[in-house]
């Protein structure tokens, strides 16, 4: 019987507000979050294993989270219970053209502790057991220096026990004392990735870079293989080595919230490549999932919302 495929997802899940007229609707999200639960949804039939692994409280809140996940198929066995933080919390606002604000509420979060010298032991164990490692900037910006050196040194582990390093840029200034913080950051975890998603909008703020090319440039000089940028509704880019492909996006009648748009695109891309999937079918499994979800509102759609993705055979890449 094959082993199993597993994927660990590191990063903060937060309580999230919609504001909606006079009242606001209580869900949960964050980025990584969302992209593992969409991934568990395209992969669980299959078997893959997806974990997150994150930093929660004892409160109502966190329990919640916890039950949501595991009924979506996700594995929480590695989530770090901090007995004094709580959760993050974040507040959505959406423009009538379903462009979005947000204002967070995270500075001492659970999340910010689930990776200090009392778990790297058991974590390095974990994510040397793992075929492929996800994570973005916010997974790294949340993290104090020296927790974030720390995990540098997992990642960089657990690479040379056969895991790949897939990192979604997702900037957010405000998380980091400076842009030249967060340089320094990306570039180290540049060097350790294999597969990267970048926005080009984050590049631009990040570097001010002014065209695609200057993105594809710098991830290449640092070893990595296969890039993708993602462009919202434009065409995504995908370069492997010296090929490199364009792939249009779904065109959408109404744009409703865009919300986990990119998160989403990064879970389809990832389940049909790990599945088998060449880059452009990954692409189109990409662009589908996404459409989908800029067409509810919130991170997270209905499971019955969900588009009919037909992912086979297991092959990984």
């Amino acid at each position: 019987m094959a082993t199993a495929l597993q994927v660990a997802v590191i990063g903060e899940c937060m309580v999230e507000l919609q504001k909606s007229g006079e009242l606001f609707k209580q869900t949960f999200g964050g980025d990584t979050l969302n992209s593992a639960l969409y991934l568990a949804r395209l992969t669980h039939k299959q078997g893959v294993i997806t974990r997150y692994l994150t930093g929660l409280g004892q409160d109502p809140f966190s329990q919640q989270m916890l039950e949501s996940w595991q009924a979506e198929g996700i594995n929480t066995d590695h989530v770090l219970i901090a007995e004094k933080h709580l959760p993050g919390m974040y507040l959505i606002e959406t423009s009538e053209e379903g462009e979005r604000r947000f204002f967070y509420w995270r500075d001492n979060s659970a999340a910010k502790f689930w990776l200090n010298a009392q778990t790297a032991e058991r974590t390095q164990q974990l994510l040397n057991q793992q075929q492929y490692l996800y994570l973005s900037g916010i997974s790294l910006a949340i993290l104090p220096e020296a927790a974030r050196q720390l995990l540098f040194t997992l990642l960089a582990t657990a690479r040379q026990s056969g895991a790949k390093v897939i990192f979604d840029n997702n900037y957010r200034p405000a998380l980091w004392p400076s842009v030249k913080a967060a340089q320094q950051a990306y570039q180290q975890m540049l060097s350790l990735t294999d597969i990267a998603f970048l926005t080009f909008d984050d590049e631009q703020l990040l570097y001010g870079d002014q065209q695609e090319s200057q993105s594809i440039a710098r991830a290449q000089q640092h070893g990595v293989e296969e890039i993708i940028i993602k462009r919202g509704a434009k065409p995504c880019y995908i370069i492997i080595h010296d090929q490199q492909f364009e792939v249009a996006a779904n065109k959408v009648a109404q744009v409703i919230d865009t919300t986990a748009a990119g998160d989403s695109f990064s879970a389809g891309y990832l389940a049909c490549r790990i599945l088998g999937g060449s880059p452009e079918e990954a692409a189109r499994t990409g662009h589908l999932l996404a459409g989908t979800v800029i067409q509810h509102r919130g991170a997270i759609i209905p499971r019955e919302a969900m588009p009919i993705i037909e992912l086979n055979n297991i092959k990984g890449i």
